[in-house]
């Protein structure tokens, strides 16, 4: 995921305020059932669904890892954190200095050669000036609110010190309350010598918080060193060393993840690729493994792409313990030297790209070597001799260059194949689910023979509901499918009955599909770079939204073979793209002119040459410095997005817009709107668009956008350039300077009705997936052949409720009902209620 698709995630989450789209297949006021067929053919041809159907993907986004399930409660615990990595942060970023009965001293963070290590470079040198009962010290404030202290259970302090007194420092050691009372007993500590010694105790807490503290206090004088403050909870999940928080693994386990896809995302191709041994250590890097592993207080820290600092606490080593510990395949994702995200450049540097193969060979042996081998041993100290069993391992994350991207895998793969033929190498398409890079980046993967390809996409839910059949045309001989990012925009319900019904696709294209998860993940209520997430959590509690239920469901109820089903659909009446047309800019200033909208039978429905005032034009979006300059209207404003105005009425169609357009300045070029119901209701061809590296048409629905056809197409500056969009029912043609640029039919159906069946070889059961994302319930007539003897009774499970329905950590309105459906036969009728998803068990004996 890119940044600019974290701000329009956030932008058009904020647009999608109002009701969504589900009053868009019948009238609200009428809640009558509608009559559907499901034919199920149970002795039919199956395809076989893999184990890693859905699993889980996690990126260290919205806090997830530092102050989510890592559970180290102290922020900042090594002293490392820069502006470097966030204009806001200084090396004592959730630390204050403390005084107690009246004590002088200086708290000052020093990066010297009295240093940890050259990797844990920072520490904290202290000079109090306590004599009796005074102290001096620091106080860490823990993340967000405070650090969750829970009454009766243990909590492990660590610090390494190191002190030039000769009878040693005393350091006092107390967790409290945001107030500054004790939630349990003080601890004490002699630092002893001059040397750097690890010290270590514990405490249970007498009470509850969760504004908690953690305070260290030095009594007497001279200078005391301190590093790697650490408050860690003895409750972990499966008790690991430095381990998880065990609510939030909890609820990862119970998705029943087959795979877990780590440690992102954004965060693994972008940055420096250099080592923290390179002269300028400090600079961001992209994520290397190897610095992720081994005695924490070996490990650096670094500079997240998502704007705040990460410990690499939790490493490589966690990763695939995590993955062990829920039944997950792990599947890793190394850097390919070629950036994304936003940051589009390639590294032509042979020596360095060596290097980066042989890390990821290094990785594998990590891995699954022997403990006779380099890192096979270093495996085993870290306490697992056993291999992880590594199968899978992907290359690069969302490339937007598919050539210089694929020149890297094929010499990753080579050198994989080479020395470890079992491990399948996954490739990827880009961000995108379509496009000039989408296309080229597949074309590639079948040049090579590429196993897998990684697809991504965030869209909006119509186009969740318009693509459940995507995966029915891809070729059954070509690279498979890992979809390991994929979203609608929102939170709701009705995100969650979406992606359902999107689902169903993938279940039952399961010979291409081989691998899915939702992202992001994780969020921390107090700091989501990115939404919607599928698990919130605060300090203290977590919840699952309801796609994280949606996704529960699933994962619990995949099966081993999909049996062959047909539904009936949904009669949709398709109307011609109709409504006004619209001028806008994205952080650009551009000149519009001679405007002229005819209708298809030669009517003039609108000109304006703008040789007096703009009257005819109206602001949708209320941004944007547009005044009429020399003939022409002028948006001016280069740092504004989206100030789109238009003209017109919302009910014309089949029409003509011909207009002229100038970039002026700025990073864009033109935005030039048709169809235009409203603020969020629009298509858009966007000439110039992604910092002028492609245009494309974008259809935006409920706020939410989605992109129908695009091209490699750039705009120059100072340049007029002549646009005519030519709408006939549901069909757009596209012209720049007088030549045809594309064409589209928006004929995608938004079906609400979609299943999918699967069968549990262990249970005998058939299993019958369908999602009702409508108003109106749906009175089914299901028809099961070849089954043979059927179970009169089937377990029933269901998420129902209000399409707007949001789960917080207060409220839980989307769970999961229990239930039994009796008089089962070869041919009975059940009404799916409407807005559900359910999954029928009927026990079969052939």
């Amino acid at each position: 995921m890119s940044r600019l698709q974290s701000v329009l995630g956030l932008a058009t989450a904020a647009l999608l305020g109002g009701t969504l789209l589900p009053s868009a297949f019948a009238d609200p006021a009428d809640s009558s059932p509608i009559d559907y067929s499901l034919r199920v053919d149970a002795a039919g041809e199956t395809t076989s669904i893999p184990e890693t159907m859905h699993g889980v993907f996690f990126e260290d986004i919205n806090d997830a890892a530092d102050g989510g399930i890592y559970a180290e409660l102290v922020r900042n615990r090594s002293f490392e954190y820069d502006t470097v990595d966030n204009p806001s942060y200084t090396p004592m970023t959730g630390w204050s200095a403390t005084s107690v009965g009246g004590a002088e001293g200086s708290a000052e963070v020093v990066d010297d050669a009295e240093r940890l290590n050259e990797n844990n470079r920072r520490y904290l040198r202290l000079r109090p000036n306590a004599h009796g009962r005074a102290a001096y010290g620091v106080t860490n404030a823990g993340y967000h609110s405070g650090m969750a202290l829970e009454r009766g259970e243990k909590y492990d302090f660590s610090v390494w010190a190191r002190s030039d007194q000769p009878g040693g420092t005393p350091l006092t050691v107390t967790a409290t309350d945001g107030s500054g009372s004790p939630v349990g007993r003080t601890m004490r500590v002699r630092v002893r010598g001059d040397e750097w010694t690890e010290y270590t105790t514990t405490f249970v807490a007498h009470s509850d918080t969760t504004t908690g503290r953690l305070r260290v206090l030095a009594h007497g004088s001279g200078t005391v060193r301190l590093d790697m403050v650490s408050l860690f909870p003895r409750e972990t999940y499966k008790n690991e060393p430095n381990g998880l928080r065990p609510d939030l693994a909890r609820r990862i386990e119970a998705l029943n993840p087959g795979f877990l896809r780590f440690p992102g995302g954004c965060l693994v191709n972008t940055g420096s690729h250099e080592s923290y041994q390179a002269p300028d250590w400090e600079r961001r890097r992209s994520y290397q493994w190897k610095d992720t592993i081994g005695p924490v207080e070996q490990r650096p820290t670094n500079a997240n792409f998502w704007g705040y600092n990460q410990s690499y606490g939790l490493g490589y080593y966690e990763y695939f313990r995590f993955a062990e510990n829920i039944g997950a395949m792990p599947l890793p994702v190394v850097p390919a030297l070629v950036t994304g995200c936003g940051e589009n450049e390639a590294t032509h540097d042979p020596q360095l790209l060596r290097r980066h193969i042989q890390d990821t060979l290094d990785l594998i042996q990590f891995a699954n070597g022997p403990v006779d081998t380099e890192w096979g041993a270093k495996r085993a100290a870290m306490g697992h001799p056993e291999p992880f069993g590594l199968t899978h391992l992907a290359v690069g994350n969302e490339e937007n260059l598919p050539e210089d991207f694929y020149e890297h895998f094929a010499k990753f793969r080579e050198a994989i194949e080479q020395r470890y033929p079992g491990i399948t190498v996954v490739a990827n398409s880009g961000p995108d689910d379509s496009g000039p890079v989408f296309d080229r980046a597949w074309e590639l993967a079948r040049e090579q023979n590429a196993e897998m390809v990684d697809e991504h996409y965030y869209n909006n839910p119509q186009w969740f509901l318009e693509n459940n059949r995507r995966y029915d045309s891809y070729d059954r001989s070509g690279p498979k499918v890992s979809l390991t990012e994929y979203a609608s925009e929102g939170n709701r319900f009705y995100n969650a009955l979406v992606e359902s019904a999107f689902m169903t696709g993938l279940e039952r294209n399961a010979d291409v599909v081989r691998m899915s998860s939702y992202a992001p993940l994780l969020a921390h209520e107090d700091d989501p770079q990115w939404t919607p997430d599928m698990i919130w959590f605060d300090n203290h509690r977590s919840w699952g939204s309801a796609s994280y239920e949606a996704q529960k469901l699933f994962g619990n109820n995949v099966g081993d073979e999909v049996v062959p089903s047909e539904a009936s659909s949904t009669p949709v009446e398709r109307e011609p793209i109709s409504g006004a047309v619209g001028l806008s800019t994205w952080n650009t200033s551009a000149a519009y002119d001679d405007v002229r909208v005819t209708s298809a039978d030669g009517r003039t429905l609108l000109t304006d040459d703008f040789s007096g005032d703009a009257s005819q034009w109206s602001e949708l979006t209320g941004t944007g410095d547009w005044s009429v300059q020399d003939g022409a209207y002028v948006q001016s404003d280069t740092g504004v997005r989206n100030t789109m105005v238009t003209a017109g009425d919302k009910s014309w169609s089949d029409y003509d817009l011909q207009l002229s357009a100038t970039k002026r300045a700025g990073s864009e070029g033109f935005l030039v709107a048709f169809g235009v119901k409203g603020t969020g209701n629009y298509y858009w061809w966007n000439l110039g668009g992604w910092n002028n590296t492609r245009s494309a048409v974008q259809k935006t629905t409920a706020g939410s956008s989605e992109t129908v056809l695009s091209e490699d197409t750039t705009i120059e500056t100072g340049r007029e350039y002549d646009i005519r969009i030519e709408v006939r029912g549901r069909q757009v043609t596209l012209f720049l300077d007088g030549e045809k640029w594309g064409s589209f039919t928006d004929e995608q159906r938004a079906e609400p009705f979609r299943q999918v069946v699967t069968r549990d070889n262990e249970t005998g059961e058939l299993i019958v997936k369908v999602v009702n994302a409508q108003d109106n319930p749906a009175r089914t007539e299901l028809d099961i052949e070849g089954a043979g003897r059927l179970a009169s009774t089937a377990r029933l499970t269901t998420l129902q409720g209000d399409p707007d329905a949001v789960n917080t950590a207060e409220s839980r309105p989307i769970t999961p009902e229990k239930s039994v459906v009796r008089g089962v036969d070869e041919n009975f009728t059940h009404t799916f209620p409407a807005h559900s998803i359910t999954v029928m068990r009927i026990k079969h004996e052939n």
